[in-house]
């Protein structure tokens, strides 16, 4: 007999529902979302684009589960973040998500590798660390730093700094890859290096990729555009 039922539809690998955020102080406030609801289809890379203090990076704090919303709810895979107790929102954070920020955030009495690997020690028992070691060698070598993995970020130019920074992201295979002005800090051709890297890995290793930035130009790179402006979500147009 043909089972001729609907398909359950595939949830989205994430979803903003009325999300606000706000800032208060003595004698003062500031509203920097209001109200948004927005999902982010598994696979497909999205541009958050406006201009510095709009709060693109809040909003990424916030699906990357650095912060949490005033109001509203983040569901990644269906499960209500607020629902998590702190050792599970860890997990969470180290497993499923990868993060680049404009400033590297590398170790630096630490090697390329060793800065790599860091993720990887959170949970020793899930990998054994020759595979970790494996796949960090690999996706150096991706990037074009096989020869720099024993160098300090000290020995490294910026551009290369930032490609570290990006494996060590990709290192636990998450699904979402979020980067919060990843080329703000490079020069013109570091940056478009690293525009076409964060694009080729994508298409390759298939991650929901969301790019906070104020480049038009890195913005159209990614398949799909949105601008937050007075606080909410909504599509660019040129």
């Amino acid at each position: 007999m043909v089972d001729m039922s609907t398909p359950t539809p595939t949830p989205p690998l994430l979803e903003l529902r009325n999300v606000c955020k706000s800032y208060r102080w003595d004698g003062g406030a500031v509203d920097v979302l209001k109200n948004v609801s927005h999902a982010f289809t598994r696979g497909e890379s999205l541009a958050l684009l406006g201009p510095s203090g709009c709060g693109k990076s809040t909003l990424l704090q916030l699906i990357g589960t650095l912060d949490q919303p005033t109001s509203g709810q983040v569901l990644f895979e269906g499960v209500d973040l607020q629902t998590l107790d702190e050792r599970g929102i860890a997990r969470l954070r180290n497993r499923r998500i990868g993060f680049v920020f404009q400033l590297h955030h590398l170790l630096p009495q630490c090697t390329v590798l060793e800065n790599v690997l860091l993720p990887t020690l959170a949970e020793p028992q899930s990998r054994p660390g020759t595979e970790c070691t494996r796949r960090a060698e690999y996706l150096l070598d991706r990037v074009g730093l096989a020869d720099r993995r024993h160098h300090r970020p000290g020995q490294l130019s910026g551009g290369e700094r930032q490609r570290t920074a990006l494996v060590r992201a990709l290192i636990n295979e998450p699904p979402l890859l979020l980067a919060d002005e990843p080329t703000g800090s490079l020069d013109r051709a570091s940056a478009e290096s690293l525009a076409d890297l964060l694009a080729e890995l994508h298409r390759d290793n298939g991650v929901t990729l969301v790019v906070a930035t104020h480049s038009l130009e890195l913005a159209r790179r990614m398949s799909r555009i949105v601008q937050i402006r007075d606080g909410a979500l909504e599509p660019f147009r040129a």
